[in-house]
């Protein structure tokens, strides 16, 4: 069933006005005539310097192809650009006016679609500009390879390619070639490329209902850009099928619509219809290219995707292929203000895929170096019962993890902090280089990163990996304890620096700053450090308890109510503290052994 149109505008038939308006307060470099509401002109803001010897270009059509055609102005593209109404060829007077305001004695190129009212009335407006003394020259473009030849008289109609003939002649009179010259390269252009567009919906007209000719998974095949039915109805396909059956549309060889064999080289465009997101758009062109080169074996110079000529708010895209050359790839890639042009394409196309880098630093870690050592050293020794101990203590908690978690959070958190753990005390097993501490503490960090995920993952990742900087930074082995409280300490500020939170923000730093607090004070005091160690396990306990009476300000316990966080610690905080502990007691018992 027809539905009227949800459009953001005005009057109806103010839109193409109001569109000019505020293009132009848009973009500086382009000025409109006064001449509304018959003449709807937009034009170069420096036309007259501009005409003094340089070749004017001009191009237009009807509206509603946004950003085509106004949206081409500017330096090295379009001088100016006649807007119809919406899907309406301009009138004479309007293209009279155009051709009066920007050309100079070097005349001016008209470049016009192939449309029976664009023909017939830019054609007018040539001959009456020559009438009085301009020069005027005129390229016709139909690049559309979706309708089977002949086609009577209408000829092939005018679509994307359009575009491109556009930048190829705006180039080569800003280079400052003459009218037959840019008219001639402009004509080649035009007959180099070839566009076919694939629709998945209508569109809509201002002030006017929505048709309901697709079907519910449908689309059309070699549709116009005036909402026009397309050559052929289908089901709806993969983008990979449709993009395939496009190429080999343009390229058939029966129908010979563009003069493209294997070995040449090509420029890719991928047309948004007005309503197709970037996100398809770009996948679109990531399986062109490659069926170019694999399949019709094809060079591939530029590809260029967007919106350049819409139709409304369409859904879909067209495909336009252009054979090219040096001489052509130097005019799209010269320089232009066109605003609507996509600078950022120019020169030789690297391969599109390259290495993922990997780290070269000069301590790169061997196989050899990532194995537990055959004898493990009195400080690898300690480092591997507390390491045991901590995540044992992790995994006895994770049913009261789990329990305190789903009164203030997601309900995973032992869950997620058992995967770690059981993950650390495997790895621990095979290649932990308990030795070396800070490679240890690096590895700790990988086995949370490969299996933790969510927000606990990656906060004690950062942990680790900050850990590990801070001990490499010394070289003095073993590590002596107050490095351990340095690691400690850079490990806290990188969670507070990277997650945002701080003391009484209700998370695991408000068990490990206390810790980190007293450790430093003990062991400044000049207590034993395995004193000091289980002395600030146990401020990091009392820490991880006083999250009770603290109002979250991070993680999800943000949005529950004080009296409910009121009767739960804060899960992350216990976790902590519970490793912590445990690795304080072990550490203590076991050293007492290796006296």
């Amino acid at each position: 069933m027809a539905s009227q149109g949800k459009k953001l505008i005005n009057n109806p038939n103010d839109v193409v006005t109001e569109f000019i308006e505020g293009l132009v307060e848009t973009y500086p470099g382009l000025q409109y005539l006064d001449g509304f509401p018959e003449v709807k002109v937009v034009l170069r803001s420096d036309h007259v310097s501009a005409m003094l010897d340089k070749v004017a270009i001009i191009s237009g059509g009807g509206s509603g192809h946004e950003p085509a055609h106004a949206g081409f102005v500017g330096e090295g593209m379009l001088s100016a650009a006649i807007c119809g109404e919406v899907f309406a060829s301009p009138q004479v007077d309007a293209i009279l006016a155009g051709i009066r305001a920007v050309t100079g004695p070097m005349g001016c190129l008209l470049i016009v679609k192939n449309y029976t009212g664009d023909r017939l009335n830019f054609g007018l407006a040539a001959e009456q500009a020559k009438s009085e003394g301009y020069k005027v020259e005129t390229v016709i473009v139909g690049d559309d390879c979706a309708l089977p030849p002949p086609r009577g008289i209408a000829g092939r109609r005018g679509l994307a390619g359009t575009i491109l003939v556009h930048k190829v002649a705006g180039a080569a009179a800003a280079a400052g070639l003459s009218l037959d010259e840019v008219a001639a390269e402009a004509k080649r252009a035009s007959e180099m490329v070839g566009t076919m567009g694939v629709a998945l919906s209508v569109c809509t007209l201002p002030g006017q209902v929505t048709s309901d000719r697709l079907g519910p998974g449908k689309m059309e095949l070699g549709l116009g850009i005036h909402n026009e039915p397309g050559a052929a109805l289908a089901d709806l396909q993969p983008v990979e099928v449709v993009v395939s059956h496009v190429l080999q549309q343009i390229l058939s060889p029966e129908t010979n619509y563009v003069p493209i064999t294997r070995g040449n080289r090509v420029v890719l465009l991928v047309n948004g219809l007005g309503a197709t997101p970037s996100m398809e758009l770009m996948i679109a062109a990531g399986k062109a290219v490659p069926q170019l080169q694999l399949e019709h074996g094809l060079a591939v110079d530029r590809v260029y995707t967007g919106s350049f000529m819409t139709s409304l708010d369409m859904a879909g895209f067209s495909i336009s292929i252009m054979k090219a050359d040096e001489a052509l790839l130097q005019h799209l890639d010269a320089a232009t203000k066109a605003p609507y042009w996509p600078v950022g394409v120019d020169g030789n196309r690297p391969p599109a895929k390259i290495p993922v880098p990997l780290p070269v630093s000069p301590s790169a870690k061997s196989d050899e170096s990532l194995s537990r050592p055959q004898q493990l050293s009195k400080q690898g020794y300690l480092l591997e019962v507390a390491i045991e101990a901590g995540v044992n203590a992790v995994i006895d908690l994770r049913d009261n993890l789990n329990e305190w978690d789903g009164r203030v959070g997601d309900g995973d958190c032992g869950s997620t902090m058992y995967r770690g753990a059981t993950a650390i005390l495997e790895d621990m097993k095979k290649h932990y280089p308990l030795n070396d501490a800070a490679e240890t503490v690096n590895e700790i960090g990988s086995s949370v990163r490969r299996v933790m995920g969510g927000t606990s993952g990656i906060i004690y990742t950062i942990f680790c990996k900050a850990a590990c900087a801070q001990l490499k930074a010394n070289t003095q082995t073993p590590v002596t304890s107050k490095q351990w409280a340095e690691a400690l300490e850079a490990s806290i500020a990188a969670v507070s620096k990277y997650g945002g939170a701080s003391a009484g923000f209700r998370t695991l730093l408000d068990a490990l700053i206390p810790a980190s607090a007293v450790l430093q004070e003990r062991l400044n005091a000049g207590d034993d450090p395995c004193t000091a160690f289980l002395l600030s396990s146990e401020a990091a306990v009392a820490g991880a308890e006083s999250t009770k009476h603290m109002q979250a300000q991070a993680g999800r316990s943000t949005y529950i109510s004080s009296d409910i966080l009121a009767t739960v610690p804060d899960p992350g905080a216990m976790a902590a503290a519970a490793w912590y502990r445990a690795a304080a007691l072990a550490v203590k018992n076991n050293h007492q052994l290796h006296e």
